[in-house]
């Protein structure tokens, strides 16, 4: 009889701590602010982190392992200084990125990333970008790829085939995606398009559209102008073809 009682009591005690493990192994959580976020990619455990608001940031948030950061459409601004005379202007270097991928691969979806010097270093790491990414409004450009100091690993980024790039402050000055002149060539992918962006080089968002054959939502520009261009020369064509019947 003791016995059975024993068994009882460790059934229930099983029973009783099931849900605590079930909540301490949960791999997805939501954050509302910058500390949460770093808590966040602090835990192993969670390799899904969804922005539930817009969050502001006061330093580089680095990403060190294997993640996914979905943005929900929310927007990650930076609030801090830059440089050592902790200058406001974003045109300051002092090495802001939003998000920093550090040797290993993450995932970041439908998101905007915006106020540091740039939105996004991917470092000696792989990253995929899916869905809206806004990376307008930094001081020197949107995407480096870069090896950076030490690093031999390299560097690839692919594009998801609903990708949107969005970079309304693109510009030569400050493009949209480029690779440092100190680090090795980076590779950049979409479907089954394979591209080396060499040492150096340096891309506005209407060259990165026409490499990869991205179709800008906002514009349309990619596919409407051959669009229009094809249905004026078949105009023209067919009017010419009546022309020839009539003078017959």
């Amino acid at each position: 009889m003791f016995k059975n009682k024993n068994i009882v009591m460790a059934f229930l005690i099983t029973l009783l701590l099931i849900p605590i493990l079930t909540v301490k192994a949960d791999s997805s959580v939501t954050v509302k602010s910058q500390d949460e976020l770093k808590q966040a990619l602090g835990n192993n455990e969670v390799t899904y982190i969804t922005l539930a608001n817009d969050i502001e940031t006061t330093e580089k948030i680095n990403i060190t392992r294997p993640v996914v950061i979905d943005g929900a459409n929310h927007t990650m601004k930076y609030v801090g200084t830059f440089g050592s005379e902790k200058s406001t202007d974003k045109k300051v270097w002092g090495g802001i990125y939003l998000l920093q991928v550090y040797k290993t691969s993450a995932t970041i979806k439908n998101i905007k990333l915006t106020g540091g010097n740039a939105a996004l270093l991917v470092n000696g790491g792989s990253v995929k970008l899916e869905g809206t990414i806004d990376v307008s409004g930094n001081g020197f450009g949107g995407i480096e790829l870069g090896q950076g100091k030490g690093v031999t690993e390299q560097v690839k980024l692919t594009l998801s085939d609903d990708i949107n790039l969005v970079n309304s402050s693109d510009s030569n000055d400050a493009p949209t995606l480029w690779v440092p002149s100190d680090s090795a060539a980076a590779i950049v992918e979409m479907n089954d398009v394979v591209k080396t962006i060499e040492s150096g080089d340096e891309l506005i968002l209407d060259v990165i559209e026409e490499l990869f054959g991205i179709n800008n939502p906002d514009t349309g520009d990619f596919i409407t102008i051959p669009l229009i261009v094809g249905m004026i020369g078949t105009i023209i064509l067919l009017i010419k073809q009546r022309q020839l019947k009539r003078s017959f």
